[in-house]
C-alpha cells in the first residue's frame, strides 16, 4: 500500500536534473577537445548529453573501449561515437565515427566539459561562505571563497584554501592544513594532516586517527603514542568510509594524484607513491612502501613492511606477505608472480578431475 501510495505521489512530480549541462558541444568541439579524427560526417552536428553504446539516440555521444561490446555498435542512434581504429567502420550510418586510440578517456573529457559540476562534489546546502548553524574557531584562517555547509566544524588554527568546500557536519581538527579547491565530503574528519591543493574526500573518509600501534606482551597490550601525521599531496582523491591513519613516528603519505575507492584502510607510516590505485576493501599494514603507479585489486591485503615496486599489479583478493618487484603482477594467497599463480591454479584444477576420475574408477 505505502509502495503504491508512494509511487503515485512521485508521478506527480518531475524528474530532478542532479547534474545540468553547462552547454551544447558541436562535433568540431568534441575534436578540438580530445584530438580525435572524424571519419566523416557533418562536423557541425551538437551534443548535449552522454550515453551508453546501447542507449545512444540523436543528440548523444556514446563510445567503444572494450570490445566485448562490439555488438551493440551496429544498433546505437547516438549522433557521434568515439571509436577505435579497429572499430571505425562498424559504426552504423548516420553516427559519425570520432576515432581516437582512447575512446574512455576522451568521453571523459568530453563529459567534463558538458557537466563540470560533476567534478567535484559541492556544497549539499547550495551554500556560499559561512552558513548558519556551522562551528568555526575565531583562530581558523579560511581564504575567501571557502564554503562551510551547516554542521561543520573547524578547530583553532585550521587553516583553508579559497574555493573549497567543507560539506555538513565534517569534523577538520586543530592546525590542519587544507589546501584550494577541495572537497571534503559530509561527516568527513580530518586531524593532525596536512592535506594538498585539488583534494576529494568522499562522506564519511577519516583521515588522521589513531594508528594500530601496540606493544604486545603476555601482561597486556601497551598503547605505543601515535605522534606522526598524514600527508595527501595535490589531485588525490578517496572514496567513502576510507580510514587513514596517522603515523607512529614518521607520516602516512598518499601521493600526488593517487585514487582510492571506497572502504580502503591505510595503516600507520604507510607511504603510497604518486597515481597509485587502490581498489575497494583493500587494506595495506603498517610502513609499507607503494611505488608510483601502483594498482591493488579489490579486497587485496597488504601486511606491514613490504615493497612494492613501482608499476606493479596486485590482483584482486591476493594476500601479499613478502615485497614485490617493480613491474610485475602477482596474484594469489600468499601472492606469487602471476605466471606462477596461474600454473598452480592449472595444476590444481588437473589434479581434481585426475582424484574424481580415480574415485569414479573404484566405486
Amino acid at each position: 500500500m505505502y509502495a503504491e501510495r508512494a509511487g503515485a505521489e512521485y508521478s506527480s512530480m518531475s524528474d530532478p536534473v542532479f547534474f545540468r549541462r553547462a552547454a551544447s558541444l558541436s562535433l568540431s568541439d568534441i575534436v578540438e577537445i580530445t584530438g580525435a579524427k572524424a571519419a566523416s560526417g557533418d562536423l557541425s552536428a551538437t551534443v548535449d548529453g552522454i550515453a551508453p553504446l546501447d542507449a545512444g539516440v540523436p543528440g548523444t555521444l556514446v563510445f567503444l573501449d572494450n570490445p566485448k561490446y562490439a555488438g551493440d555498435l551496429a544498433g546505437t542512434h547516438a549522433t557521434a561515437c568515439l571509436v577505435t581504429e579497429r572499430f571505425a567502420a562498424r559504426v552504423p550510418a548516420g553516427t559519425v565515427a570520432l576515432v581516437t586510440p582512447e575512446p574512455y578517456a576522451a568521453c571523459a573529457k568530453v563529459s567534463a566539459r558538458l557537466f563540470p559540476d560533476s567534478m567535484r562534489p559541492g556544497s549539499l546546502f547550495g551554500a556560499t561562505g559561512i552558513s548558519p548553524g556551522s562551528y568555526v574557531h575565531p583562530e581558523a584562517r579560511l581564504e575567501p571563497g571557502v564554503v562551510v555547509d551547516p554542521g561543520a566544524v573547524i578547530g583553532p588554527r585550521a587553516e583553508i584554501g579559497e574555493g573549497t568546500c567543507i560539506g555538513p557536519n565534517a569534523v577538520i581538527g586543530p592546525d590542519v592544513r587544507i589546501g584550494r579547491q577541495c572537497s571534503i565530503g559530509p561527516n568527513a574528519t580530518v586531524v593532525f594532516a596536512l592535506v594538498g591543493d585539488r583534494v576529494i574526500l568522499h562522506p564519511g573518509v577519516r583521515i588522521g586517527q589513531d594508528g594500530f600501534g601496540f606493544a604486545m606482551s603476555p601482561r597486556g597490550h601497551l598503547k605505543v603514542p601515535q605522534i606522526g601525521r598524514v600527508i595527501i599531496q595535490n589531485d588525490v582523491e578517496i572514496g567513502a568510509n576510507c580510514t587513514i591513519d596517522r603515523g607512529a613516528n614518521r607520516d602516512t603519505v598518499i601521493g600526488e594524484g593517487s585514487k582510492i575507492d571506497n572502504l580502503v584502510q591505510i595503516g600507520h607510516n604507510v607511504t603510497v607513491g604518486r597515481h597509485c590505485i587502490i581498489v575497494s576493501q583493500v587494506g595495506v599494514s603498517g610502513s609499507t612502501d607503494l611505488g608510483d603507479f601502483v594498482a591493488l585489486g579489490g579486497q587485496a591485503g597488504i601486511t606491514g613492511h613490504l615493497k612494492i615496486g613501482m608499476g606493479a599489479q596486485i590482483a584482486a583478493q591476493s594476500g601479499v606477505m613478502t615485497d614485490v618487484p617493480a613491474g610485475e603482477r602477482w596474484g594469489g594467497a600468499p601472492a606469487q608472480p602471476m605466471r606462477e599463480y596461474l600454473r598452480s591454479i592449472a595444476t590444481l584444477a588437473r589434479m581434481g578431475k585426475s582424484s574424481s576420475k580415480a574415485t569414479k574408477k573404484d566405486d
